[in-house]
């Protein structure tokens, strides 16, 4: 049996594929132990997504569980408007649209439409400067689509013991750069 991918882990192979398998040795602890300060605001920018407090309307998903049997994946939706059938991702700041906030994009809208949602509009939502930004779905844009089924299959096929270079900008934002043999900080 495959195992699924939590949604959260693409983006974070992308930062680092080694993180995933740190991230599983310290999840047993509380998270306040580890997490340094872009993890907590990250945390508090999602708390009224959590909380299940974004809003009280009943056309409004919000933190709502999903999967994929086709990509196998599993995660929680920030936010799915079941009238104007929008998915929307929320960051704490978007100060560049990186692959993998499309690709954790991408996954939520698959696993939507896999539970029979219609989802005809996606979007990254920019807290701090209030701002969104509109992003194509995967059938309107083949690069990131293919770059995007690329992504969940090295990670389904990924070997800790497998080649990796590590960079001094991402080791220096990595919270388990001290446990990786390989970090060079």
């Amino acid at each position: 049996m495959e195992d699924y991918i939590p949604i959260s882990y693409l983006n974070d192979f992308i930062f680092c594929p080694r993180s995933i398998y740190f991230h599983g040795l310290y999840s047993c602890f509380d998270k306040s132990m580890y997490s340094q300060a872009p993890q907590l605001r990250g945390e508090s920018a999602h708390k009224s997504i959590d909380t299940k407090t974004y809003s009280d309307k009943k056309d409004i998903l919000q933190d709502f569980e999903v999967y994929s049997d086709k990509y196998k994946l599993f995660g929680k939706i920030d936010i799915f408007d079941l009238k104007s059938k929008k998915l929307i991702e929320r960051k704490r700041e978007i100060k560049h649209i990186y692959d993998g906030y499309i690709f954790q994009i991408y996954a939520h809208y698959f696993c939507l439409t896999e539970m029979d949602f219609d989802v005809k509009y996606l979007a990254l939502y920019d807290l701090i400067h209030n701002k969104t930004y509109p992003v194509l779905l995967p059938s309107k844009n083949k690069i990131m689509l293919e770059k995007f089924e690329k992504l969940v299959d090295d990670i389904q096929n990924y070997s800790l013991q497998a080649n990796f270079t590590s960079t001094q900008e991402k080791c220096e934002n990595c919270i388990y750069s001290n446990l990786c043999d390989i970090s060079i900080c």
